[in-house]
């Protein structure tokens, strides 16, 4: 693989496209600031003013939310994973039907598998613009979102309308159902005693993980995070493993499916050997590199001073086991 071969598949911090109209609150205020990026994948956004990086997916999606402080995602659930990890800023998380079942305060660093089948939000409470890079099971992100009722009520009454079809139609720019497109049916009380409400106990422990405990967890080797035998154990389709300082390692290695480097601190070197020749290229916190299967490589931290690494390889467990409470 040639450097600019391998270049296309670096999406970079600095060139991230949001999209500020992907989701139905995106009129509603205290929602209305939020800005969404699709990285890899066709990811869940519900306008087709999204930008996607790159199409092509690894058996899971890559996407992030920038949202300046006191702006909120509102109350949705998705069918298979979501996992967040904050790169910028600090944010807290809430979920429940009302977003009143539990909470969770994540700071930069800290990641967070989120229970499949539940109401969540989240929110900035940092005093700067943050961002979560986010990890979707499944190649197809399981089909979309599912919002809570009210949610779709607050929208419409700011003028977007969510159709049956997954498709965004904005009333204040003149736009309509299409004839023979309902609107999106709201929850029914029945099928919205299907998603639980558990606590802050039930969740947090075997849900979250802190930067700094896999900071130290990764010192002699890398930490796998979420997986069959990592520190939350999990199976949701793919594998999200941590790598520092102390555990990176010059030797070469190959996985038999794409996975996906993702820069949490420090500068890091790619390096790659393979039938069309090798090469390097530097990664940057808030890059997301995409490594094809059967590529030998490694990644090391080029420069000295704080390093850490996200990196995630799908699996094959189906994506939407996720999120059992342990």
């Amino acid at each position: 693989m040639t450097p600019q071969e391998m270049e296309a598949r670096i999406v970079r911090y600095g060139d991230l496209r949001p999209c500020r109209t992907a989701f139905i609150d995106a009129h509603t205020p205290g929602s209305n600031q939020k800005e969404n990026f699709t990285i890899i994948g066709g990811g869940v956004s519900e306008s087709p003013d999204q930008h996607v990086h790159i199409r092509e997916t690894p058996g899971f999606n890559i996407g992030a939310a920038g949202q300046p402080p006191k702006c909120r995602n509102s109350l949705h659930s998705h069918r298979t994973a979501e996992v967040f990890f904050v790169l910028k800023g600090r944010w807290r998380f809430f979920w429940g039907r009302w977003g009143t079942a539990g909470e969770v305060v994540l700071d930069e660093g800290d990641i967070f598998n989120i229970p499949t089948g539940i109401f969540r939000g989240f929110e900035n409470i940092g005093t700067d613009y943050g961002m979560i890079m986010a990890v979707l099971g499944g190649d197809d992100a399981g089909g979309g979102v599912i919002w809570a009722p009210q949610v779709i009520e607050d929208a419409r009454d700011h003028g977007l309308v969510l159709g049956a079809n997954g498709k965004l139609y904005d009333t204040k720019k003149g736009e309509a159902l299409p004839q023979g497109v309902a609107p999106m049916p709201l929850l029914t009380n029945e099928e919205l005693k299907a998603f639980p409400e558990p606590t802050t106990a039930e969740v947090i422990p075997n849900h979250v993980a802190r930067y700094w405990d896999l900071m130290a967890l990764s010192d002699k080797k890398p930490a796998l995070v979420i997986g069959e035998n990592g520190k939350l154990h999990d199976r949701p389709g793919f594998e999200v493993g941590f790598i520092s300082r102390g555990s990176a390692t010059e030797e070469m290695h190959v996985h038999d499916r794409p996975s996906v480097l993702m820069p949490m601190r420090g500068y890091w070197r790619l390096k790659w050997d393979g039938p069309d020749g090798a090469g390097e290229a530097t990664l940057n916190p808030g890059d997301t590199c995409l490594v094809p299967a059967g590529l030998s490589h490694t990644v090391v931290p080029a420069m000295t001073g704080e390093a850490s690494l996200y990196h995630v390889v799908g699996t094959n467990d189906p994506a939407g086991l996720t999120g059992r409470l342990l």
